[in-house]
Formats: structure tokens, sequence, C-alpha cells
């Protein structure tokens, strides 16, 4: 009688081990692309679980068949959505559709992701992108947060003033000057280095940022010089003055410990620097050849 109690007992155990086993899969759906380039792909995130066998990023891009890439959507030529047609256009974009044709064979094969200084990481982080390209400085800080690419654009802090300012360069900031910043970039703690008695004020993007300078919210904005002159072609009423005060190398950032993603973009790089394809992006949207 023990032994059929037993055997009954070991029976049912195995029944609700096989039924703790079992998962259910769901899927997460996210925002469309703003990008032509992207309107037929699937608009779902990157799910957070990896395939069986513990796939890299790469994999899971390749499996899919789509990139899904972090982009700016407020910054002249970097990643800016036009406001008749929705698309989201800059060299940023141009560079993640490259990446695209580089790695899965065809620039449509991608969907694009606004992010913003402040957010960018966290979406990383939570794998609803693959990569970002969004003028993103490479720093030490973030080298311990992310995985970077190999720089692919070479920028320098600067100051926007309205015409006819006082403020000509960085020494001119001082107290009772109110700078206009980016929360997450690494524009504010470098004004605070250079003017520590001047008055930061810090806006989620830099467009929200612009408008403020414009209406007359404070006396100057900084940021990346390649930024500031996306808002100066924006307005002619304003101008970067002085030299840039600091080196901001952009880099692609990539989740940490996805370093075969990395090797697959740094290639990438490389063959768009030695076929031209990289110069024809520089030039559409900076306007000269890139300097080496």
């Amino acid at each position: 009688m023990i032994s059929k109690k037993w055997n009954f007992v070991v029976m049912m155990a195995a029944v609700f081990a096989l039924a703790g086993c079992a998962s259910t899969s769901t899927t997460s759906t996210g925002g469309a692309s703003s990008s032509p380039a992207s309107s037929t792909a699937a608009s779902s995130a990157p799910s957070t679980a990896k395939p069986a066998g513990g796939s890299s990023v790469l994999d899971e891009i390749k499996s899919r068949g789509k990139l899904v890439i972090g982009v700016k959507y407020d910054t002249k030529l970097f990643g800016l959505k036009n406001p008749t047609g929705g698309e989201v256009e800059g060299f940023d974009v141009d560079m993640a559709k490259a990446l695209a044709k580089e790695i899965l064979g065809d620039e449509k094969k991608i969907e694009l992701k606004e992010v913003t200084s402040k957010t960018r990481i966290p979406m990383l982080d939570n794998k609803e992108i693959d990569m970002i390209v969004a003028t993103m400085t490479i720093t030490e800080e973030r080298k311990k947060q992310v995985e970077f690419s190999d720089v692919y654009f070479k920028a320098g802090q600067s100051l926007l003033v309205k015409k006819g300012s006082s403020i000509k360069t960085v020494a001119d900031v001082k107290k009772g000057t109110k700078v206009l910043a980016v929360k997450g970039a690494t524009s504010v703690a470098n004004i605070k280095a250079k003017a520590p008695e001047a008055t930061v004020l810090e806006f989620d993007n830099y467009q929200d940022a612009f408008s403020a300078l414009k209406a007359g919210q404070g006396d100057t904005l900084t940021t990346d010089n390649a930024i500031l002159y996306g808002m100066m072609a924006q307005d002619p009423n304003f101008v970067v003055v002085g030299e840039p005060f600091t080196d901001e190398p952009y880099g692609i950032a990539m989740k940490k410990g996805e370093t075969a993603l990395q090797t697959a973009v740094n290639d990438s790089l490389k063959k768009l620097q030695s076929s031209g394809e990289y110069a024809k992006i520089y030039k559409k949207w900076i306007g000269e050849t890139p300097s080496k």
C-alpha cells in the first residue's frame, strides 16, 4: 500500500514539474517607424528574451531581418522629423540606413525609434532598440554602460546666441548668464565646469531648448557645434560663436557585452569609409569633406 501511494506521489510530482516547465510566448508591440524605409517593417520592439542557446543581439537582428535603431527626431542635420511628410531625416538617419544595408543587405530593413539624450541608454537597456545612432559622445563613464563603435563623427561643444549678443566665447559666460542645455547631454557638465557661476537651465530636447532661446528665456544655448549649426540653419537670427571648447567624438552605442554586434558595426563603418559612401553622406548633410 505504501508503495502504491509513493508511486502515485512521484507520478503527480512529475506531472506538476512538466506543467511548470511549459511557457507562454508573448509579443510586445512598439510604435511604428517614422521612416519611409521602415514603413513596411513590423512595428514590434525586439523581444526581451534571447533565442534558444543564448544568441547575441546580432543573431537576433539577423533572425528578425530588421535593425531597430534609436535616432533623434529633434536635431536638424542629424535626425529631424519632417513636419510635412513625417519622415525622419539627417546624417544619423542615413548612417543608420547604411548600416542596415551593410549588415542585412538592404537599407529598408530598418525601424527607427525616437530617442533623446535622456532616454537613449534606458531604451537600449530595455531592448527597445538594438543600437543608438544619435549624436552620442563617447566618454569613459558611458563606456561603463554601453559598447561603443569606433568614432563616426567629430564634433566640439560651442555656443549659440542671438545676433548682436555680447557673448562671443565661453569666457563671456559669467555669473548672471542663463545657459540653456539638454538633459542627459555631456554639454551640461562641460559648461558647468567652464562657467561654474552661470545658471544652467535644462530641457528635455533640443527643439524645446531652442524655442526657449528664441523666446528670450536664456542668453545662450550650448551643445555640440554640429547640432548648433542645424539650429542656425533653422533661424538665421542666431549664430554660433567662438571656437569649440571640447572634443565630442560620436560613437554608435550597443548594449554592454554585445561585442559581436560591435565588431559588425565597426567593420561596416570601415567599408563605408573605403567605398566613399561615408563621405557622400557627410557632404550631403554637413556640406564639406569630412576631416581625417
